[in-house]
């Protein structure tokens, strides 16, 4: 490989033109590809095999209109006080409106429907009014269970009405959110205002903001002080851009064909930002060091490529390697998110090895300020060594290792009282108008009206048109006797008189814990003796539902993510150190940064700890899919700082340093790259902290924070203090494995000393 990217690298600096046009033509087929081709995104999850997707699928076949998804709509007064007829008409009038888009099942207005609910009708089953008194004693108790349930509040100053979509949420395209966004930011009723759920809040707006930039700019900073000429600065940041654009426009084009959400994009950008300006950056420092010793711009770029190329094409390889593991979860979604993230990193390496060489030909010796082009040693043949070094005391070592030790242990702590879940309109920035409708719902009808569930009840016999207010009476009183529940309403009941659906409203919010115990409360009913029947089946389903369900089969396949990680760690470790005991260090390593950052993630967005800092207003449950994305990511960004810090302790081992000198000599010339580049990961994921998506913020942070443990705290302080510690063991391998196991010489030492030799 590293011969391989020896002659790329020196046919990419001799054709630069070519190259750079290429992927300039590159991108622009890729944007031309995303504006094609490009289709939805979705704002949820779908889990094939859960509960509430059974539920969900019975629901289509037999009650196809409660399947599609529903938004709400917030009216309120502006001076506090009730409705006046000619703002009825006006709210009437606006959700007729909304009712004429293409892909919009109904509307409901609250006004019509309260005065419906006042006025004595037939129930749902199309029977005439109730006149014996066990029927008025049955339709008095059904009342009684829904009174709670409200559309007007008790002051009448706000109403809430309802939108129904033919598709369900995961099939909601841009252009009828928009168009229903549009109708509703238009909305002219004097003296009331208009807000709405976050159903209708589809579009990826927001993808790069304020935060972002300034990540960006901080980049740049660290870029300037550390190259201090302007070319070389850039080339970074353009490497970056171009690798980003192409990515995240390639894969959007397949957005209609595989399930992505407005994560996804937003990971992809995360990471060729990222990846895409450290990759760059350890070829051009290598290219650096080089032309100061007096090597051609050409043969240096070459032997640049071939050496540090050949360590970022292994480090890409192993954050390619962790994200297209989340296959393992089984989530579509997540899936996605692994795949589009793997082909952005994908591409940031080839850019790495091909563009960066290019750029880098056509600046020349100008890749140098111009102070050290003036002191250019003129000596091509000479070898970059490390000096004679002196080891750190072993007393400092140990007291190196238990206190950075115990400091990540320390911060992990909250880790073990993570809940996962799903945000919900409560988690959105306070100016958004899908938090004020959230909020409003809260105060005035209950935070449980901002997440009801769907329960369906299935009788294996059809049950006789004169039982059936009995019967739903029955099952009405059995899931009002539940913990956790304010209210049920009667929904539908199927043709055959078998399937009778209820909306539940829980007493606390969709992501509260008692809203999950109530979920799995009405489930272990099943099978149950009602209506005269023996083994009818309950089933719950809705957006709250599916989130619980979302969020604990995450939970459950995280132990064995976390294990296909920590094995390909341990295993690309001792392929590429020829040891046993490094690699372990290595994931140890790895596993205590990693629950210190989730530990971190708990502490402000579950705890709510420092919360205001980072504009998290309503702490809740962390984002169900959060962990194992930085858990993936945060494991590739590990081993890159790992090969590039003790590959170069191995060096110095092998070329004659002791094992405790070798383990200075590797922190010495590795520390500076590895530094600016942790410093520049977390500038540009730390900018994602602030997103105007709210489910972005607990990966910028997860993510930001796991580079700074894992870079500044395991990398630099932890992992030398070990390697001193134990000395010689460190790289002690079989015999018999030392035999059968690859030398892949990640750093290129080979090409190195063959191309010295040859000058």
């Amino acid at each position: 490989m590293a011969e391989l990217l020896f002659r790329l690298g020196r046919w990419s600096a001799q054709h630069a033109w070519r190259v750079v046009v290429g992927w300039i033509v590159i991108l622009a087929a890729a944007a031309g590809a995303f504006l094609g081709f490009g289709g939805t995104l979705a704002t949820g999850f779908n889990i094939p095999g859960t509960e509430t997707e059974r539920v969900s699928a019975q629901l289509a076949d037999t009650f196809p209109e409660l399947t599609g998804a529903s938004a709400s709509v917030v009216f309120q007064t502006a001076d506090g006080t009730k409705f006046t007829a000619e703002q009825q008409h006006g709210v009437a009038d606006l959700l007729q409106e909304v009712g004429t888009i293409d892909g919009v099942a109904s509307t409901t207005d609250p006004f019509t429907m309260t005065a419906m609910r006042e006025q004595p009708a037939p129930d749902t089953t199309d029977q005439q009014v109730p006149t014996d008194p066990a029927q008025l004693e049955n339709a008095k108790k059904l009342a009684e269970y829904g009174s709670n349930f409200r559309v007007i509040s008790d002051d009448g100053s706000t109403a809430v009405g309802l939108v129904q979509f033919n598709d369900s949420m995961f099939a909601l395209t841009d252009e009828l959110t928009a168009q229903g966004r549009a109708v509703l930011d238009d909305a002219d009723i004097a003296g009331v205002t208009v807000d709405y759920s976050s159903t209708i809040i589809t579009s990826a707006d927001g993808i790069f903001g304020f935060g972002e930039v300034a990540g960006l700019i901080i980049a740049a900073l660290v870029l300037i002080l550390m190259m201090r000429a302007f070319l070389p600065m850039v080339t970074p940041l353009i490497s970056s851009i171009i690798g980003v654009g192409t990515g995240v426009a390639g894969s959007m084009a397949f957005s209609d064909v595989f399930e992505m959400t407005i994560v996804t994009p937003v990971l992809a950008v995360m990471l060729g930002l990222a990846v895409g300006i450290d990759y760059s950056l350890f070829i051009l420092n290598r290219h650096r060091r080089q032309l100061r010793t007096g090597m051609s711009p050409v043969d240096s770029i070459a032997l640049a490529n071939g050496t540090a190329g050949n360590a970022v094409v292994f480090a890409g390889s192993t954050v390619v390697l962790a994200l297209v593991a989340l296959v393992v979860t089984g989530i579509p979604a997540v899936t996605g998110m692994g795949i589009v993230g793997g082909v952005s990193v994908t591409i940031a390496v080839l850019i790495a090895v091909t563009f960066t060489p290019a750029v880098l030909g056509l600046m020349g010796l100008r890749a140098l300020p111009k102070k050290a082009r003036a002191n250019i040693t003129n000596s091509a043949n000479k070898t970059i060594t490390t000096s004679a070094v002196t080891p750190m005391s072993t007393g400092r070592a140990i007291l190196i290792a238990v206190l950075t030790a115990a400091a990540l242990l320390v911060i992990a702590i909250p880790a073990l009282s993570m809940r996962l879940g799903l945000p919900d309109g409560s988690s959105e920035p306070t100016d958004t108008t899908q938090y004020r409708a959230a909020k409003i719902i809260d105060q005035e009808f209950g935070p449980g009206q901002n997440g009801p569930l769907l329960v369906v009840a299935t009788t294996k016999a059809p049950v006789a048109p004169a039982d059936q207010m009995t019967a739903q009476v029955d099952m009405a009183t059995t899931i009002h006797d539940q913990e956790h529940v304010s209210a049920v309403a009667p929904v539908a009941i199927s043709d055959d008189c078998t399937v009778f659906a209820f909306q539940v409203v829980p007493d606390e919010g969709p992501s509260s814990e008692s809203t999950q115990q109530l979920v799995h409360d009405l489930r272990d009913l099943t099978p149950v003796s009602l209506a005269g029947q023996d083994d009818v089946t309950i089933g719950v389903a809705g957006t709250a539902s599916g989130n619980i369900d979302i969020s604990e089969k995450l939970s459950d396949a995280l132990p064995i993510y976390l294990t296909v990680v920590i094995g390909l760690s341990l295993l690309i470790m001792i392929v590429v150190f020829r040891s046993i005991l490094v690699p372990v260090i290595a994931t140890a390593g790895y596993i205590l940064s990693l629950f210190a950052a989730l530990g971190t993630v708990t502490a402000i967005f579950q705890f709510g700890w420092f919360s205001s800092l980072f504009g998290v207003h309503d702490p809740g449950p962390v984002l169900s899919f959060a962990p194992i994305i930085i858990m993936g990511v945060l494991f590739g960004l590990a081993m890159d700082y790992q090969l590039f810090l003790v590959s170069g302790m191995r060096e110095a081992f092998i070329h004659g340093d002791t094992a405790r000198q070798a383990v200075v000599a590797g922190v010495h010339a590795g520390r500076t790259v590895v530094t600016a580049a942790a410093i520049i990961m977390i500038a540009v994921l730390g900018g994602f902290i602030f997103s105007e998506i709210t489910m972005i913020r607990p990966l910028g942070m997860g993510l930001a924070t796991g580079v700074l443990f894992d870079a500044f705290i395991v990398r630099l302080l932890l992992i030398p203090a070990l390697m001193h510690l134990f000395g010689t063991t460190a790289w002690w391998l079989p015999k018999w494995l030392e035999r059968i196991l690859p030398n892949v010489d990640v750093e290129g030492a080979r090409l190195e000393r063959t191309h010295t030799t040859h000058q």
